[in-house]
């Protein structure tokens, strides 16, 4: 998996993804990981009964997790840079630095 060289992003198909707050304890970030499993867990579940509500509710869950994990919501970085979580590498400040990995084949 190629990181951003500020331990910001991972990119998949060339789109940037916001990686675990790296300052979250070993505890902590493994709860939410087991949470987030579950919940993912629970979505997939929800999807085969047809159930709206229990689908809302799981997604809620994985939204929650997401956020403790500093995945989706506020930023855990404080220098002031914008988020660009969910948008493609080419759009970024970071196109130039993952230009340099294209032909890398560990991608």
């Amino acid at each position: 998996m190629l990181s951003t060289p500020d331990g910001r992003y991972f990119v998949v198909k060339g789109q940037l993804w916001r990686c675990t707050n790296p300052a979250l304890d070993d505890a902590t970030r493994q709860y939410w990981v087991n949470e987030l499993m579950d919940a993912r867990r629970a979505v997939k579940s929800a999807k085969g009964s047809a159930d709206p509500e229990a689908l809302n509710a799981a997604r809620q869950r994985v939204q929650r997790a997401k956020v403790a994990l500093g995945e989706r919501g506020p930023v855990w970085w404080g220098d002031g840079s914008p988020d660009y979580n969910r948008r493609q590498v080419k759009n970024t400040p970071y196109w130039a630095w993952f230009e340099k990995h294209l032909d890398t084949p560990s991608q």
